[in-house]
């Protein structure tokens, strides 16, 4: 099997992977990432004990024990961008041979859980409460740098989508699934529906500050998409980059987000820092278990 180039995979002096500054021995099997690198401490905290403990640029990562289950939790700063960077090298982690450069015959499928705030885009799915996304639909354009395929179920969710939006020749979406192993754990207390995945906070989720839009009825245009049981229930950015890669890496990947603005009823958390914590502790009573 041939090596992989120093310039492909960089690995630093003390055998940690170049940005995320972690070794193969530091990085537990279940991984919840977080885009904020203060909220990484935010999760460690309920640990019951934690080993390790790195930190390069926006991404931080530690890792502990919360009961028997060994957990990471590293940042991933925002947008599908970071999340390339991340889970290429979570999987470079525990797929490759470091010392040899080759990938490795076994391979480790890993657990990754998003936890994360969001912008709810139905009436009916308030401020403060829990998503956890079914699929992450992408109108960024990461996935396609990656040869990928969908299954019928997919392909026909995209077209319906593309129909609906009319974003078809401004964007090209993508489509993949959450890890079933993972989404059926997270079903009471939790709504469930797409995520959209945005390249933006402002433009690409219909803000207007001093531009204008695009496609100015993006908004009402989401809200208003369904297919079979399926709709869109809230946007953010990170997603459907964390589910594409994740299904092609062979890894089982969820996201879950506490909705802090309600795009239809115009409302935001009075206390969202509340609403993370909250879904941190749910979120965790339900990982340590599986």
């Amino acid at each position: 099997m041939s090596q992989i180039a120093e310039s492909e995979l960089i690995i630093n002096a003390r055998g940690a992977i170049y940005h995320l500054d972690v070794t193969p021995e530091e990085l537990a099997t279940t991984i919840i990432t977080v885009g904020d690198p203060g909220r990484v401490k935010e999760v460690s905290k309920h640990f019951d004990s934690v080993e390790v403990k790195r930190e390069h640029r926006e991404f931080i990562t530690h890792t502990g024990w919360l009961g028997k289950k060994r957990i990471s939790v590293v940042s991933t700063g925002i947008g599908p961008d970071n999340i390339d960077i991340v889970l290429n090298e979570l999987d470079a982690l525990v797929n490759i041979d470091f010392a040899t450069r080759t990938i490795k015959n076994n391979l480790t499928s890993l657990q990754i859980l998003r936890f994360g705030t969001s912008g709810s885009l139905q009436q009916d799915i308030p401020v403060d409460s829990f998503v956890a996304g079914t699929h992450g639909l992408g109108i960024d354009n990461l996935l396609h740098y990656y040869r990928h395929d969908n299954n019928d179920e997919e392909k026909a969710l995209l077209q319906q989508f593309v129909a609906h939006t009319q974003l078809d020749g401004t964007f090209s979406p993508y489509i993949a699934s959450a890890g079933s192993s993972l989404l059926k754990h997270f079903v009471n207390g939790f709504h469930q529906g797409i995520t959209v995945t945005c390249p933006g906070f402002y433009g690409p989720q219909g803000r207007v500050l001093r531009l204008g839009l695009s496609n100015p009825r993006l908004i009402e245009r989401l809200t208003e998409f369904n297919y079979g049981h399926y709709r869109i229930s809230n946007f953010e950015m990170e997603t459907s980059a964390i589910y594409g890669l994740g299904r092609l890496l062979g890894h089982q990947c969820l996201s879950l987000n506490v909705i802090v603005a309600n795009r239809v009823s115009k409302q935001f958390s009075k206390d969202s820092g509340l609403g993370v914590e909250n879904l941190i502790r749910k979120g965790l009573e339900i990982v340590a278990g599986i």
